[in-house]
């Protein structure tokens, strides 16, 4: 991944001819970061309007190309397509015959690793799994958040690592090796910390607002049902310390109810909950639950949610 052209004693990194399918959220904001380390988004596949309008606005010296053109010139080929089109992708691009031997194919996709790629590996490409640990929004904010992400890579040697481990370092992230066979759980855990969190923070705005109904104070805007609002300005700072707390403390950090065994005060949640939406508090159950069980809770709490 490097190139001796350079007089000096660390080596310039080597520009390579980057095409990539397609211009979502992660393509477009990875195709973002290689060119501002230097490589050279040449094509982007985008179909919908929405993709064509990032490509157009993240990467503005790329052309907008059809797949197999993309594919037959690129030196890194960086497939960004949701997880449960990859196969169809790879298979595809493995029939038409225009990915070249030698290039470098990688994809985003955290649930997979290189065995995805076989096809291609078979004729000669290079395969890496390079996946973001970090959500995307498509806005500014993604190439940002970037440079403090973590990316999951797995490749089929020390060279692949190398180069994947490059391409990691180049685009601000923090390489991290993860095991072929671990690939799943890698992704699962990822999914539960993120995307579980995202519901709980809004299953938890719901129940506040349904408990601030009614005129503010010292003339709040009302609760309504649009995000950022009081509701939301509330739990900000108590959720963000949580989260602070638990990876800085761990188990340690957990308070709270549950934690404390008062089994009175659950019971009281779960009536309160239900009265505004009973899949909430099914919710609330299921991870008070799980709360109590790391917290070693007292057999009556255990009872409790487990509906005995």
């Amino acid at each position: 991944m490097v190139t001796s052209g350079n007089s000096g004693s660390d080596p310039a990194p080597a520009r390579l001819t980057v095409g990539i399918v397609s211009a979502g959220r992660v393509g477009s904001a990875l195709g973002a970061a290689l060119e501002r380390a230097g490589h050279v988004v040449f094509g982007v596949a985008a179909i919908s309007d929405a993709s064509v309008r990032r490509a157009r606005t993240r990467l503005p010296d790329s052309r907008i190309l059809p797949v197999e053109e993309v594919a037959a010139r690129s030196e890194l080929l960086v497939l960004a397509v949701p997880d449960s089109e990859l196969a169809d992708l790879v298979g595809g691009l493995a029939t038409a015959g225009v990915v070249r031997p030698g290039t470098i194919v990688l994809h985003t996709s955290g649930a997979n690793g290189i065995g995805v790629l076989a096809p291609l590996t078979e004729r000669g490409a290079r395969p890496l799994a390079i996946h973001p640990a970090m959500t995307f929004t498509g806005h500014d904010e993604d190439l940002a958040r970037l440079g403090n992400a973590c990316f999951g890579i797995t490749a089929a040697d020390e060279v692949g690592y190398a180069i994947a481990q490059s391409l990691v370092i180049e685009m601000g992230g923090e390489p991290v090796r993860v095991r072929e066979e671990q690939r799943t759980l890698y992704h699962a855990a990822l999914a539960h910390g993120s995307n579980h969190l995202v519901t709980l923070i809004v299953d938890a705005v719901a129940a506040l607002r349904a408990a601030l109904e009614g005129p503010g104070l010292m003339g709040q805007q009302v609760v309504d049902d649009q995000p950022g609002g009081l509701a939301e300005r509330m739990l900000a700072p108590l959720a963000s310390a949580a989260l602070d707390n638990a990876l800085r403390r761990g188990q340690s950090a957990l308070t709270g109810p549950v934690a404390r065994g008062d089994a009175a005060a659950v019971a009281a949640h779960l009536v309160a909950l239900g009265e505004v939406d009973p899949r909430l508090a099914e919710g609330y159950r299921a991870l008070s639950l799980r709360t109590a069980e790391r917290a070693h809770a007292k057999p009556e709490l255990i009872d409790l949610l487990e509906g005995r």
